[in-house]
C-alpha cells in the first residue's frame, strides 16, 4: 500500500467515524429537547456516503434528503456549522433557518437536502444541466432512498439526465425500509437498479456496506460522465440502525433480529479489521476515533455557545419583499 492510499483509505474511515459520532451526540441532545422537529439519522450507512463522495471532486456538486447529516459530513463539511445549524443557531450553515432536514453548505458543493421525498433528483438534473451548458467538467451526485424511487420527480429526472446524456450520478441508498413499509412490500423488483435500465441508463448495484466498493463504482460513474458519457444509476444496498426517525418508538415498527444480523456487517467494523489486515496499527485507528470524538464535542460546545437568530431575521433570504416590522416587534 502506497503513502497516499494509506492516508486516503484513513481519511475514509475518519470521516465514517464522524458521521457516527456526530449521529450519536444528534441523538442524545434530541432526547434532551435541545434539537427542536424530527432527526433522521444516518447510522448504519456511512459507507455509502463516504465512499460516494471520496470519488468526487470538492467542486463537484452533491444532493442529498431528509437523512441529511451524513452526506455533507461524507463530503468534508466543517462539523461546527452542521451542528449549530441543528439547535437553530445562526451560526449554522442555513443560519439556523433550515434545520436538521435542509443542511446546505455550497463551500463543499451541497447543494442542500430537503424533506420532500424525491425532490432533490430533478434539483441534481438541473445542476448538472448547468455544468453541461456551462461547458466545465463538473459532476452531480444525488443522493435518494429506495422509497424515491417511486415518486414521478424520479421518471422524470432520470428520462431528462439520459435523453441530454447530463454527468449526474444517481445514487439510491436502498436500506430497505420507506418510513415503516418495507420496500419489498411497495417495489416489484428485487433490485431497484433494473429502474435505471429503463431509461438507458448504466444501472448496477453495490454493496453499500463496503466502502471501496461504493467508491470504485461511484469512480467509474464519474469518470463516464465527465466524459461526456452521461449518467449512471446505483442502487446502494445498506441499513438504517435506527427508526425512520428517532425517538418514534417501536411502535412502528419491530425490527430486532434483522438489525441484528445488518450490526454484523457494521461498516466501520469491516473496515477497521480491512485496515488491520493491510498492516495499519490499531492505534493509529483509535487515535482516530478519539479525534472524532473531540471534534464532535467541539461542534457541540460551539452550536451551544452561538446565538439564536434575531426575530427580524426571519424576513430575509426569501423569494419575496421584506414586510413591514410591526411596532411591538421591532421594540
Amino acid at each position: 500500500m502506497t503513502e497516499q492510499t494509506k492516508e486516503r483509505n484513513l481519511e475514509k474511515y475518519r470521516r465514517m467515524l464522524r458521521i457516527r459520532e456526530f449521529e450519536a451526540t444528534a441523538e442524545a441532545i434530541h432526547a434532551a429537547g435541545e434539537i427542536p422537529g424530527s432527526l433522521h439519522t444516518y447510522t448504519g450507512q456511512e459507507a455509502t456516503g463516504v465512499g460516494a463522495c471520496m470519488a468526487l471532486r470538492d467542486d463537484d456538486y452533491m444532493v442529498g434528503n431528509h437523512r441529511s447529516h451524513g452526506h455533507p459530513i461524507a463530503k468534508g463539511a466543517t462539523l461546527r456549522p452542521l451542528m449549530a445549524e441543528l439547535l437553530g443557531k445562526v451560526t449554522g450553515v442555513c443560519k439556523g433557518k433550515g434545520g436538521s432536514m435542509h443542511l446546505a453548505d455550497f463551500s463543499i458543493g451541497s447543494l442542500g437536502e430537503t424533506s420532500i421525498v424525491g425532490s432533490g433528483i430533478p434539483v441534481a438534473a438541473g445542476a448538472a444541466l448547468g455544468s453541461k451548458l456551462q461547458g466545465n467538467d463538473r459532476v452531480t451526485l444525488c443522493f435518494f432512498g429506495d422509497g424515491a424511487t417511486n415518486e414521478g420527480a424520479f421518471h422524470e429526472g432520470l428520462n431528462l439526465a439520459a435523453i441530454w446524456k447530463l454527468p449526474a450520478i444517481f445514487v439510491c441508498e436502498n436500506n430497505g425500509y420507506a418510513v415503516s413499509t418495507p420496500a419489498s412490500a411497495v417495489v416489484p423488483l428485487a433490485n431497484i437498479a433494473d429502474r435505471g435500465k429503463a431509461y438507458g441508463i448504466p444501472s448496477f448495484v453495490v454493496d453499500g456496506q463496503d466502502v471501496d466498493a461504493v467508491e470504485a463504482a461511484v469512480a467509474a460513474a464519474v469518470e463516464l460522465a465527465r466524459g461526456g458519457g452521461g449518467p449512471t444509476f446505483l442502487e446502494m444496498k445498506t441499513y438504517r440502525y435506527a427508526d425512520h426517525a428517532v425517538n418514534m418508538g417501536r411502535v412502528l415498527l419491530d425490527r430486532g433480529e434483522e438489525v441484528d444480523e445488518w450490526r454484523k456487517r457494521d461498516p466501520i467494523t469491516l473496515y477497521r479489521k480491512q485496515l488491520i489486515d493491510s498492516g495499519v496499527a490499531a492505534d493509529v485507528l483509535d487515535r482516530i476515533d478519539h479525534e472524532a470524538k473531540v471534534a464532535v464535542a467541539d461542534a457541540l460546545q460551539f452550536a451551544r455557545d452561538s446565538d439564536y437568530p434575531d426575530q427580524l431575521e426571519a424576513f430575509d433570504d426569501v423569494f419575496s419583499e421584506r414586510l413591514p416590522i410591526p411596532d411591538f416587534l421591532s421594540q
